[in-house]
C-alpha cells in the first residue's frame, strides 16, 4: 500500500528536514525510472496560499491531483489544517474542512505532526537558521511567543482530526531517531 502523509506543524518545527528524510526512503523504495524521481511525490502546498482567499479552492484542486496519484507515495508539507489555522490567526475566520478531511481519509492520508520545544532560545536559534537560508522570511517574521501560540492551535486541530496521526518532537535537528519512529509507524 502506498504511503500518503501530511506533515503538519507550526513554522520552525522542522517539517522540511524530516520530510526530506522520509522522502528519501519512499522514493528509493518505489522508484521505477532511471530518469524521473517517480517513487514519491512531494507537495509543498502552502507557498503563500494558506490564509488567503484562494486556500479553500486550492485544497479542492489538490484533492483531485491526489486522486489521480492515489497509487503513488505522496507527502504534503502542510494542508487543510494549516489553512484553517492561518485563517484563524491572520483573518479571525473559522474554516470547516470536514469534507476535505473525509476525502483525505478515503485516500488513506495520515498526519505526521511535528512539534518544537516551547523554549524561547530554541525558537530564536531556528529563526536565525531560517533567516540565514531564506532572508525574505524576515518580511513575515514573528516573535518566538507567536510561534508557540501557533503551535498550540495546531495541537488543538490535530486532536480534532479523524486522520491517523503520530506526534514527533523535534528537540534537536537533525535527529534521525525521529525519522526511524516515523518509518516504523508507516511500516517502511
Amino acid at each position: 500500500m502506498k504511503k500518503h502523509l501530511i506533515f503538519e506543524g507550526a513554522e520552525l518545527s522542522g517539517k522540511s528536514w524530516i520530510m526530506s528524510q522520509v522522502y528519501e526512503y519512499l522514493e528509493k523504495d518505489a522508484n521505477t525510472s532511471n530518469n524521473i524521481l517517480n517513487g514519491c511525490h512531494w507537495f509543498n502546498c502552502d507557498n503563500g496560499v494558506f490564509g488567503s482567499d484562494k486556500g479553500a479552492a486550492v485544497l479542492e484542486h489538490y484533492i483531485e491531483i491526489f486522486k489521480e496519484l492515489n497509487n503513488k507515495n505522496i507527502i504534503l508539507e502542510k494542508f487543510h489544517i494549516s489553512d484553517l489555522i492561518y485563517n484563524r490567526l491572520y483573518n479571525k475566520e473559522e474554516k470547516n474542512y470536514q469534507k476535505i478531511e473525509n476525502e483525505l481519509k478515503n485516500l488513506n492520508f495520515k498526519i505526521v505532526f511535528i512539534k518544537f520545544p516551547e523554549k524561547i532560545e530554541v525558537i530564536e536559534k531556528r529563526i536565525q537558521d531560517r533567516l540565514n537560508l531564506y532572508p525574505h522570511y524576515e518580511k513575515i517574521l514573528k516573535s518566538p511567543q507567536w510561534y508557540i501560540s501557533q503551535q498550540k492551535e495546531y495541537e488543538k486541530e490535530i486532536r480534532r482530526s479523524t486522520l491517523d496521526k503520530i506526534v514527533v518532537n523535534t528537540d534537536k535537528l537533525p535527529d534521525c531517531g525521529i525519522v526511524e519512529d516515523i518509518k516504523k509507524w508507516i511500516n517502511i
